[in-house]
C-alpha cells in the first residue's frame, strides 16, 4: 500500500481536509496520528504551500488541545474528593513546570494529553498554556512539513509496503488511543502522595501554590 492511500481524498479537499482531520484528530485524546500522517502526505511535492500547511496544522491542533485543557479545567468538579487528594501532589508538580511541559508535549510526537489533562486539573494559567502549546505545535508542524517535503516519505513507507488494506492502520490508531485513555485513568488512581513524597516532597506541602 502506498502512503497516500491512507488519505486518498487529500488532493481533492486540500487545506479544508487538513484542518478538519487535524482538529478532530487532536480533539480526540491520544490519537493525533491521522493529522500527522495527512500533514506529511500533503507536504510532499509542490501542490500545497508549506507555510500554510504548517500554520494550519499548528493552529487547529492548538485550538483542539485548548478545548481538552478547558474540559479538564472544569472536570475536577466531578472528580471525587478522595481522588483529588491523591492527585494534588502531581498537580503541583506539573503546574510548577507547566509552560515547559506543555511546550515539550506539543513539540514532540508524544501523547501530549498525558500532560494537558493534569495541567487542566491543576488549573494552570490558560494563556500560558495556549502560548506554550501553540509554540510547540509550530515547531512540530514545521518539522513534519520540511522533513516530509525534502526527504519524502521514505522513512515511513517501508512500514506500509506489506500492508494491502488501510483498515488495520486505523484500528491500530484507535487501539492506541484506548490504551492511552487507560493510562490517564491509571494516573487518577495512583497514590501520588506516596510516589512523589520520595522524590519531590515539596509537592506534599498544602501551602505550596506552584
Amino acid at each position: 500500500m502506498d502512503f497516500v492511500d491512507l488519505f486518498p481524498f487529500a488532493p481533492e479537499v486540500g487545506y479544508l481536509s487538513l484542518a478538519l482531520v487535524n482538529f478532530f484528530g487532536s480533539l480526540v485524546p491520544f490519537v493525533p496520528l491521522p493529522g500527522f500522517l495527512l500533514l506529511a502526505t500533503m507536504s510532499v511535492g509542490d501542490q500545497f504551500d508549506l507555510h500554510v500547511l504548517a500554520i494550519l496544522s499548528a493552529v487547529t491542533a492548538t485550538v483542539a488541545k485548548q478545548i481538552i485543557f478547558y474540559v479538564s479545567y472544569g472536570g475536577r468538579r466531578i472528580i471525587k474528593e478522595e481522588t483529588r487528594k491523591r492527585m494534588r501532589p502531581f498537580e503541583r508538580l506539573v503546574k510548577r513546570y507547566g509552560a515547559g511541559a506543555a511546550f515539550f508535549a506539543a513539540a514532540t510526537p508524544i501523547p501530549d494529553d498525558l500532560v494537558y489533562v493534569p495541567l487542566g486539573l491543576a488549573k494552570y494559567n490558560p494563556k500560558r498554556f495556549f502560548i506554550a502549546t501553540l509554540t510547540g505545535k509550530f515547531v512540530l508542524s514545521y518539522t513534519i512539513v520540511f522533513v516530509s517535503h525534502y526527504l519524502g516519505l521514505s522513512l515511513v513507507e517501508p512500514f506500509l509496503e506489506n500492508i494491502d488494506d488501510a483498515t488495520p492502520v486505523y484500528i491500530g490508531i484507535i487501539a492506541f488511543g484506548a490504551m492511552m485513555t487507560a493510562v490517564v485513568v491509571l494516573l487518577l488512581r495512583l497514590d501520588w502522595q506516596r510516589i512523589l513524597g520520595k522524590f519531590a516532597p515539596w509537592t506534599l506541602d498544602e501551602n505550596n501554590k506552584d
